[in-house]
């Protein structure tokens, strides 16, 4: 390889996995206020496959070839000018540009510097690159969207995913009550990281065990009709976090109906966010759960697993070579 070009996962058509191919494309440069990073692992995410064909954040990226991938970590190998918080040689994790393309399924990215953090450091690359786009969605729904308080009853849908394992604890470093909607061999592991309750959402129907959450982190969509069910989990003014889904027009009435409130979430590129979750995870507060690892030329087969919705917390890509 050049030290012009470097290995990246392209697609040339939307579809399934098989459109995913490792090939060389040009390194990109970074502008004034940006780095580029070398990256070391790639977190993969449900929105990654929902791009892939042709779905999720396809209308923003527009029509390909593109590059998926929006969170990295790996290590600031060049920096441009007016770049005054990072510097070269610096461990650094992100999600850069979402929804806007990232490209982080590729040896180099470049991006604003102040959408990056300094990973944390009790952390391999591997498990930091599976946190910035989960933890992200966690912490802004939780802490800026509900604004989470000691005593809050709060429920979170899809607790043993990849997002859903890291908003259990970030609520229970806030001090709410944390219950959590899995199948029933992740409640063991789900009650360690925090959760005072986890409801076995095969077996039971969840508003029929909770009626009076302040809030509701609804990871799963309208699948089985989630969030609708959600509003009668719900106490009478609770807010319903409403993620991969949004608020559809009968969603907003039903919750207009019944006395509560709902409201969509997208994440945001958070560098200052992405520090202060470092230093939970440094401090072992907070603990990162990555199920596999794959080399990069292994991506459809990561896509593929991801798919699956069996996983326990996150799968990345090695990237470094």
């Amino acid at each position: 390889m050049s030290d012009t070009s470097m290995r990246a996962v392209v697609q040339h058509t939307v579809g399934g996995p098989d459109v995913l191919s490792v090939q060389q494309v040009p390194r990109p440069e970074p502008l004034p206020t940006e780095v580029r990073v070398k990256v070391h692992a790639a977190g993969i995410n449900p929105v990654d496959w929902k791009t892939r064909a042709g779905a999720g954040m396809a209308g923003v990226l527009g029509d390909p070839p593109f590059i998926l991938g929006w969170d990295v970590s790996g290590v600031v190998e060049k920096v441009g000018f007016g770049v005054t918080t990072l510097r070269e040689g610096d461990e650094v994790y992100g999600m850069p540009w979402f929804p806007r393309a990232a490209g982080g399924y590729a040896e180099y990215v470049t991006a604003p510097a102040r959408q990056f953090a300094r990973k944390p450091s009790t952390v391999s690359h591997e498990q930091a690159a599976a946190v910035p786009l989960a933890a992200l969605t966690a912490w802004q729904a939780l802490v800026d969207t509900a604004h989470v308080e000691s005593g809050q009853r709060v429920l979170i849908h899809a607790a043993a995913g990849g997002v859903g394992h890291l908003a259990v604890q970030f609520a229970k470093h806030l001090g709410a009550h944390v219950i959590g909607t899995a199948r029933a061999n992740n409640h063991e592991w789900l009650t360690k990281l925090g959760a005072d309750e986890v409801i076995d959402y095969t077996a039971v129907r969840f508003e029929k065990a909770v009626s009076d959450a302040d809030v509701v982190v609804d990871l799963v969509g309208d699948l089985h009709d989630t969030s609708t069910r959600s509003l009668d989990a719900l106490r009478a003014g609770g807010l319903l976090v409403a993620v991969p889904a949004g608020v559809s027009p009968e969603l907003a009435a039903a919750a207009e109906a019944k006395g509560r409130r709902v409201t969509p979430f997208l994440v945001e590129p958070d560098g200052p966010a992405l520090a202060a979750i470092g230093v939970l995870i440094d401090s072992g507060e907070v603990v990162v759960e990555v199920e596999e690892a794959f080399e990069l030329e292994q991506v459809a087969a990561a896509h593929l697993r991801g798919e699956s919705n069996r996983t326990r917390g996150k799968l990345v890509l090695r990237v470094a070579s």
